[in-house]
């Protein structure tokens, strides 16, 4: 019978097939989870893909607390997301795109189709309830002489004109991919049951949530919902070179301009969450004004007395709530490769790890369990829970059971290696599917961008290891110098040193992979990067010309000092290179890979996005440019409708077949 079991067994391992990118793509995505006020149910916000149509849906999902009886509560052609239970549990408000723009909704749980709560002529881009669920704040784009419909009116007058120029006298002229069109992305509060919506940053020329990334996590009610506490850079003409984000305080009714709450800080104040006796505002904080990656601190308000005080725990969170008893906060932080859940203690600051691997994404809290959206390399995202009263993480959800049931995915591996310096240095591989110790197998060396950044033990859906796995490579990342999640020091050590420590660290790592695995095939190699990453291939192309037989870059700069110029968020070079072009020319120059591409000789594959305004398609174009002058093999891949990032499905499926077809042109064995 052991036998007969172990040829059933290696049979249904023979029969699995590896992972794709058309798996990739059609993967259903958990994105958010939200309790229901007695911990009971939980609602789920779900990406699935509709690859005709070439875009992603998201629909709510209804599970109980025990993972049982999951269902799927909406299904709209359009978006429905970002779910807020009512505080009575008998109902659930979201955004929704349904009525031909996005606006608030809401659906009761005792059955019915969800009603609109606003009604706003523009775009609701996110939203948050008062406490006791009788006031709605929401954010919208305005003029700063206009309120919602007057904005649309201006709107539509400007639709009319046959003229299209712009006019601007300030930068931000364009942001990540859109170009600015004079408005701001203010707060308004209404009543739920109805009523007019009041712009409570009248005539601020800021924008709350920031953009192009900030949500409801930067704003929430005061307990008493008589004032709406915001994250905002108001900094006027500095704009585009400050990271000097403000907590703010507006009356609902906005009877006087906001209060400015944390005058003295200089850099990044922001994620207001209060505690549940609504005695404490907890935020996070950064301390050093330009730098976008300085570590976040957790700091404490007392509501009354406005005093403050900082929790010296070590790690830098990017996500915060409250116990509902108030007596522990509960965060996420990047920790030596896992995005980890930490308990935290108010009094002390002492922090326990919770979920210690993988990486965790979002959190519900309830009185009785934790409830995370979880993913690892070895597995897109689901629910998991973890008890408070004690006991494992266990797994609620398998949102891609079916989908997956057929695949395998390739082992994997952490590993260390003395870098720059001597200093530890880690990584992983991914082993390709169907291993063999005997065999040799191609090189897919990944570098991840930020640089302050981390290829960690997560599930990406655009940088995945498993899909190079799939086709057979081996999948190794480097940690490098500059990486988070291994101690500020770590992650500041980049600074003024683009090429130098993070270049010796992928160095030693390659050497430390070939000696350590043999059966990694080092004359069958390819390095691949984006943004930093792609910088950072450029660099290899003239530092390290002999190492790979292939490269791709993708969204990557040729010349950093012209860069500055091309892009919108100037606090980050200004950071990394020590001031501007004009000031620190040196900084600059130091580590420029267009001042090396005569000892350019491998060949590339560039990649870019037209709609990319952080590293602008110029800069591509130019890395063609100098492969092509040089007569080095090479291919210029261009994607009109993407920004920094490759998102749509079918462009993400062109992609990977125009990545995994140039590896598979230069790392094929010798005949």
């Amino acid at each position: 019978m052991l036998k007969l079991a172990l040829a059933v067994s290696l049979s249904l391992a023979a029969a699995k097939r590896p992972y794709t990118v058309q798996d990739q793509v059609n993967l259903r995505r958990l994105l958010a989870v939200a309790s229901s006020p007695d911990g009971t149910q939980l609602v789920l916000t779900v990406r699935d893909t509709d690859y005709t149509a070439n875009r992603g849906r998201t629909d709510l999902w209804l599970v109980q607390a025990d993972g049982s009886n999951l269902r799927q509560l909406t299904a709209h052609p359009e978006a429905d997301s970002d779910p807020v239970w009512a505080p009575d549990g008998k109902s659930i408000f979201f955004l929704s795109g349904r009525t031909g723009t996005s606006q608030v909704f809401r659906l009761s749980l005792e059955g019915g189709e969800p009603t609109a709560v606003t009604s706003s002529p523009l775009d609701v881009n996110a939203f948050v309830l008062s406490r006791d669920g009788k006031s709605l704040a929401f954010a919208a784009d305005v003029f700063l002489d206009c309120d919602l419909d007057c904005t649309q009116k201006k709107l539509d007058e400007k639709a009319k004109s046959k003229a299209s120029g712009r006019l601007y006298d300030s930068l931000f002229v364009r942001h990540w991919d859109t170009w600015g069109d004079g408005r701001r992305s203010h707060l308004f509060v209404q009543a739920v049951a109805g009523g007019p919506a009041k712009d409570v940053m009248k005539k601020m020329n800021a924008d709350a949530p920031s953009k192009p990334f900030g949500g409801s996590e930067e704003f929430t009610f005061s307990p008493d919902g008589k004032q709406l506490v915001f994250t905002a850079r108001d900094v006027g003409r500095e704009e585009a070179w400050s990271t000097d984000m403000d907590l703010f305080a507006a009356p609902v009714d906005s009877s006087a301009p906001p209060k400015k709450l944390t005058t003295a800080n200089r850099a990044t104040d922001t994620s207001p969450v209060f505690s549940p006796d609504g005695k404490t505002l907890a935020y996070l904080a950064m301390k050093r004004p330009g730098y976008e990656s300085d570590q976040l601190w957790i700091r404490l308000r007392d509501w009354a007395s406005g005093q403050e005080r900082e929790l010296a725990w070590g790690s830098s969170p990017d996500l915060l709530k409250w116990s509902t008893d108030g007596k522990t906060l509960y965060a996420s932080a990047w920790d030596d490769g896992q995005a980890k859940l930490f308990a935290v203690d108010p009094a002390t600051a002492k922090a326990t790890a919770l979920i210690a691997s993988g990486h965790v994404a979002g959190l519900a809290v309830t009185a009785q369990a934790l409830f995370a959206v979880h993913d690892s390399l070895l597995g897109p995202a689901e629910l998991v829970t973890l008890p408070l009263a004690g006991g494992p993480v266990k797994t609620l959800t398998a949102l891609n059971a079916a989908a997956m049931k057929d695949v395998q995915l390739g082992e994997t591996e952490q590993f260390s290696f003395p870098g720059w310096n001597g200093e530890t240095v880690k990584g992983y591989l991914v082993k390709p599917v169907g291993f063999d110790a005997k065999k040799k197998y191609p090189l897919a060396f990944l570098i991840h961008g930020g640089p302050q950044g981390s290829f960690g033990n997560d599930w990406h859906y655009r940088w995945n290891p498993q899909v190079y796995a799939g086709h057979g490579y081996v999948a190794v990342m480097i940690d490098f110098h500059g990486s988070t999640g291994y101690g500020q020091g770590f992650t500041d050590s980049i600074r003024g040193d683009w090429g130098g420590k993070p270049l010796e660290d992928l160095q030693k790592g390659l050497a430390y992979v070939l000696k350590q695995y043999p059966f990694v095939d080092g004359n069958r190699a390819c390095a691949l990067g984006g943004s930093f990453g792609g910088y950072m291939v450029n660099w290899i192309a003239g530092q390290w010309p002999d190492a790979f037989k292939c490269l791709v870059n993708h969204d990557g700069n040729l010349d950093e000092a012209m860069a500055y110029y091309d892009t919108e968020e100037l606090w980050f070079p200004e950071w990394e290179h020590g001031g501007t072009p004009w000031e620190q020319h040196m900084g600059y120059a130091k580590h420029n890979p267009v001042d090396h591409v005569a000892k350019w000789k491998a060949p590339m594959l560039v990649i870019h996005g037209a709609k990319d305004y952080r590293v602008v398609e110029t800069q591509g174009i130019a890395t063609f440019t100098a492969l092509q002058r040089r007569g080095i093999p090479s291919k210029l891949l261009e994607f009109p409708d993407e920004n920094h990032w490759v998102l749509k499905p079918q462009n993400s499926v062109l992609w990977h077949e125009t990545v995994l077809g140039w590896l598979d042109q230069w790392t094929a064995p010798k005949k």
